[in-house]
């Protein structure tokens, strides 16, 4: 999960943005699955990967049940009813910026 550690402090990027990188648009759901399968490694910061909406969807694969939400808000990223607050303000693309 390259792409994922290269996702900037306080930006979010989505399951689609990542397929879309690696060359399969309609694979969002299997970049969840990968990411889910890498629970527990400190060096990928899978809380940072939201779905196409901004809804934090992964939030079930972390310890606590608000524990994807504290850590984007401890990066400044504002949070409301499980969805991200202007995601364009903190939407980082794979493709531009790699």
């Amino acid at each position: 999960m390259h792409i994922v550690r290269q996702i900037p402090y306080g930006k979010v990027t989505t399951y689609g943005a990542i397929a879309g990188y690696l060359g399969s648009r309609r694979s969002a759901r299997m970049v969840g699955w990968v990411l889910n399968r890498q629970k527990g490694k400190v060096d990928i910061p899978a809380h940072r990967v939201v779905n196409r909406k901004g809804l934090l969807t992964g939030k079930i694969h972390f310890d606590g049940s608000n524990l994807m939400q504290e850590l984007l808000e401890s990066e400044g990223v504002q949070i409301a009813n499980n969805r991200i607050v202007d995601l364009e303000k903190h939407f980082w693309e794979p493709e531009v910026d790699c």
